[in-house]
């Protein structure tokens, strides 16, 4: 049984709350600009002073509206400023937020609401009010007094309500919480079964963050430090970051709609950006794509691997001449646009949610974009362990943050312990003592590796390993990551659980196959090229390469190309791009049937 344990650097706060952070903003920067809003026409600035103010405001109108302390209070809205503001106002008021992903149906609404016993609920827009309206009216909402819309200007509807709340009484409300009281209730989007609540206290927060934004301070505490923030608010990684910009009064933006983000990334120019792995992957083929469409196609790949050699060199502390001449010259030619459709500012990266791997992360590193990989849960607060600027090895998720502890168990299974560790599931002691054993460790369901200077590797899921009829383990998610690298793959599911081999089915980028099949001649839709020969062959390119990770009796043997999607609309994703193993599964019961046919 191996363990590492990483001292803890930094005074964690034993009394106060999150709330604290924005009253000091106030007090001793307020005139610095800590958000930045997008108005449609323009970004403008809001002081912390500004910000405190409209904290203030909006937390006065709901403690008239009745919102006592501890109360639950759901956010059901796109990542937007007024994300950010309620949230804090929540705290202010002495309650308790929980998000709600803006793409959940009206059962799911139903489902948290109900299990939260949620008193409010600040809906963004008019479709997500009639889902809320829905799940009223098909569920027991008897707790539930409030439904207030963004849209219809909740803040200043509260503003006004609460004009006659007291200063004193509302900072009676916001001093009331301590480290040991309920911030928010964050359901795990979940890929098999109802979401859970995972309580999560004002002192994990306080703990993560005060470990976290000191070991980052390349990122938060920079002068210029600023983050566009574009992944949902209601999935804990954002939400952490978007506490430790606060902190460390780093300027933070909100992009509400992915089709605009390169636009905004353009203008708002963010110093550091935090993205999923799929994320990183789109940008990576789209930008080969477009590069073999203009003719540039060779060019490209030679810069990508020039990037990739480069930084796989510097691991080794010295970076032959001819490859610094070769990196100087890709770096005119190629890697400058792309640092520069991410605003030209941008030097750090923050990556969670699933792995990397290791070619887009030394690809990344090559082109002066460092991504720093950490890993977590929602039960931990986010970041357990993370890559640091001064501290990095590309294709692990980094050391244990201060304070924090990891051991393999005897069946290969990560187990943690620190302050960031949550205070268990809302309402489900079974849940609850199946994830935190009797000696206070987590037990997280991943498998991985801890190697001689405390780096942690990911090697997959303890309930996710494929046996094969011959008794192999496998591991699917080093398959998928890689395979999923490919260009003109979108999504895969490796399956082979009591089979006699491995296979795969896949599903195609929608925005690569089109530029690929003009140029191969080839016409149609998805469904008359699946089957096209050079289509199968270029799929199995990547299959070949992912193959490359594992042994040949864990290699994928067969695949079948699917003309569907797997959408988050759809059910087969998590809001966080994680696979539902078990619907997809289940869905496509047939195909994989016929993988293993005859």
């Amino acid at each position: 049984m191996r363990e590492f344990a990483t001292p803890l650097s930094v005074a964690v706060p034993t009394t106060g709350n999150l709330t604290d952070d924005v009253v000091a903003n106030a007090r001793e920067a307020g005139s610095t600009p800590v958000f930045s809003r997008n108005t449609g026409e323009g970004w403008v600035d809001v002081t912390a002073a500004e910000f405190h103010d409209e904290v203030r405001a909006v937390a006065k109108g709901l403690v008239a509206a009745g919102v006592a302390v501890g109360d639950r209070v759901a956010l059901l809205s796109k990542t937007r400023y007024e994300w950010t503001l309620f949230d804090y106002a929540i705290w202010f008021a002495g309650a308790v937020t929980v998000p709600i992903y803006e793409t959940s149906s009206a059962e799911q609404i139903g489902w948290i609401l109900q299990d939260s016993g949620a008193r409010a609920v600040v809906a963004e827009a008019p479709e997500h009010l009639a889902r809320v309206r829905e799940a009223r009216r098909s569920g027991d909402l008897a707790e539930l007094q409030h439904v207030w819309s963004i849209h219809d200007n909740a803040v200043d509807v509260l503003g006004r309500l609460g004009s006659d709340i007291s200063d004193e009484v509302l900072e009676e409300r916001r001093t009331s919480a301590t480290p040991h009281d309920l911030a928010t209730l964050i359901y795990t989007s979940g890929t098999t079964g109802r979401p859970k609540g995972c309580m999560l206290t004002h002192g994990n927060f306080m703990f993560e963050l005060g470990v976290a934004v000191d070991e980052l301070g390349e990122l938060f505490e920079t002068d210029d430090a600023s983050t566009l923030l574009f992944l949902p608010l209601a999935h804990v990684f954002a939400r952490i970051i978007q506490v430790g910009c606060v902190k460390s009064r780093a300027r933070m933006g909100h992009s509400a709609d992915i089709k605009n983000l390169v636009v905004d990334l353009g203008e708002f120019k963010p110093t550091f950006i935090l993205a999923v792995p799929r994320v990183f992957e789109k940008v990576f083929n789209s930008a080969s794509q477009r590069a073999t469409a203009d003719g540039r196609g060779r060019i490209f790949d030679r810069a990508a691997d020039v990037a990739i050699a480069w930084s796989r060199a510097l691991d080794g502390k010295r970076v032959p001449v001819r490859l610094r001449a070769q990196h100087a010259l890709f770096d005119r030619l190629v890697y400058g646009k792309l640092r520069q459709a991410l605003g030209g500012s941008c030097a750090y990266a923050v990556s969670g949610g699933a792995p990397l791997g290791d070619r887009l992360g030394h690809f990344y590193r090559g082109i002066g974009l460092t991504v720093l990989e950490g890993y977590g849960l929602t039960e931990t607060t986010a970041a357990l362990t993370a890559n640091l600027p001064g501290a990095q090895k590309v294709g692990t998720v980094g050391r244990p943050l201060p304070g924090t502890t990891v051991r393999v168990g005897d069946d290969g299974e990560l187990l943690f312990k620190g302050g960031q560790v949550f205070a268990g599931y809302w309402g489900d002691g079974a849940a609850t003592a199946e994830a935190l054993d009797g000696d206070g460790w987590f037990h997280t369901g991943d498998v991985g590796e801890v190697d001689d200077e405390g780096f942690v590797r990911i090697t997959g899921r303890k309930k996710e390993i494929l046996v094969t009829a011959g008794g192999k383990n496998v591991a699917p998610a080093v398959l998928e990551d890689r395979l999923r690298a490919h260009p003109l793959v979108d999504q895969c599911l490796v399956v082979g659980d009591g089979q006699p081999f491995i296979g795969a089915l896949v599903t195609l980028d929608r925005e690569t196959l089109p530029v690929w099949a003009e140029q191969h001649g080839k016409s149609g839709d998805v469904a008359d090229l699946v089957d096209d020969p050079d289509l199968v062959a270029a799929v199995q390119e990547g299959v070949d390469e992912a193959n490359k990770a594992v042994s040949q009796a864990e290699a994928i043997r067969k695949f079948t190309i699917l003309t569907g999607e797997w959408t988050e609309e759809g059910g087969q994703l998590t809001p966080s791009l994680k696979l539902k193993r078990a619907v997809v599964a289940r869905e496509s019961r047939a195909e994989i049937d016929a993988l293993y046919r005859g």
